[in-house]
């Protein structure tokens, strides 16, 4: 028993004493298909990057960093989420990354700690957190919350298998609304309850919605289904209002977005979809938390359309801050090439290295 304990201490200490040895630097780039939603625009190919980082003792972890930001398929800006661009990223950590070579592996949390761009700000205190064993050895529920939206070329056929496949514990998904004509999205999640109609749902507006446009909705959907309605309209006024008319409970997503975001309550505030990638580091994430928690608001990971690397790190995020909770990450299917190989290496076809820095030399 003692040796145990003075073995895992003996790991502790070692991984807290560790040196950074080596930093790499890669960018990615993933065609999706179908195009995935983001808001009310789609995109067709996701970017971003991985830093690799390895302890003088020979450990190495990796992390995705990908802001949810660039262009739509009609080459317009994504609106409504990360501010930073890839490009400010990638010369943010071309300035950062050397100076933590021969540093403590504690100082790439307080570097995350004073970095502005909040992609950057979770990928580098996540990538400190991945050292530890907590993070390695933490329970990861492999249950998801499915993710469904119309497509006016589904058949009921279609549907129905999809549905069907859900495994036998599933008991909520996701629908996005807010997309197409209101009487389709009725008829569609009228669909899916016909096929199972023991499932929750979790409703996802994207702001997209005036306030009557989701009161109109909302009323011919069986209210006993629902779990809540994410972000129904643009303001919190109109969200609220949805509310005090028909008192089905909201989620906030994007207003979560805003760097100014102080958490308040609310009468039929149910849940935060907190997206890390663009709320920031670690820490800041689990103040978050703990404060909503306090007022007895359920916080639920979602992702930021990561690739498999970064969905994988949010699900054993989430099962160390949020373990009551199932993460909304079921995003991948529109993936066509992994990021991370099933060997744990990163995939040459589809990523690229920018910087390699060590303890020796720096070579682009």
């Amino acid at each position: 028993m003692h040796t145990g304990d003075n073995n895992e201490t003996s790991s502790l200490e070692q991984v807290e004493l560790a040196i950074i040895s080596e930093l790499t630097l890669h960018r990615y780039q993933i065609p999706l298909s179908p195009t995935l939603p983001v808001a009310t625009q789609r995109i067709d190919q996701r970017s971003g990057l991985v830093i690799s980082a390895q302890l003088n003792h020979g450990q190495c972890e990796s992390v995705e960093i990908s802001p949810l930001s660039g262009v739509d398929t009609n080459n317009k800006p994504l609106v409504g989420f990360s501010e930073e661009s890839l490009e400010q990223v990638i010369a943010l950590l071309q300035q950062q990354l050397p100076l933590l070579i021969n540093k403590p592996l504690t100082e790439l949390a307080n570097i995350a700690s004073e970095i502005k761009l909040p992609s950057a700000a979770f990928g580098l205190s996540l990538l400190a957190t991945k050292f530890s064993s907590a993070f390695q050895y933490a329970h990861v529920d492999d249950r998801k919350i499915s993710l469904f939206y119309y497509q006016p070329d589904t058949t009921n056929e279609a549907l129905a298998a999809k549905i069907n496949a859900l495994p036998k514990r599933t008991y909520a998904i996701k629908v996005k609304v807010a997309q197409a004509s209101i009487e389709q999205e009725i008829q569609f999640i009228h669909q899916i309850l016909s096929i199972n109609p023991k499932l929750k749902l979790r409703l996802d507006a994207n702001q997209g919605f005036s306030a009557e446009q989701a009161i109109e909705f909302l009323a011919c959907l069986p209210k006993a289904s629902i779990e809540y309605i994410e972000e129904p309209c643009q303001t919190l006024k109109e969200s609220r209002m949805v509310y005090q008319a028909l008192k089905i409970p909201f989620a906030l997503d994007e207003t979560l977005n805003d760097a100014d975001y102080q958490f308040t309550m609310f009468d039929g505030l149910a849940a935060l979809i907190i997206k890390p990638m663009i709320i920031g580091n670690i820490d800041k994430l689990a103040k978050l938390i703990e404060t909503a928690t306090e007022h007895g608001v359920r916080c639920i990971f979602s992702s930021s359309l990561e690739a498999n690397l970064g969905i994988n790190d949010l699900a054993t995020l989430a099962a160390q801050l949020t373990p009551d909770e199932i993460p909304g990450l079921d995003t991948l299917a529109n993936f066509s090439e992994p990021l991370m190989l099933e060997n744990n290496q990163l995939n040459p076809q589809v990523t690229q290295l920018i910087n390699r820095y060590t303890n020796e030399l720096e070579t682009p």
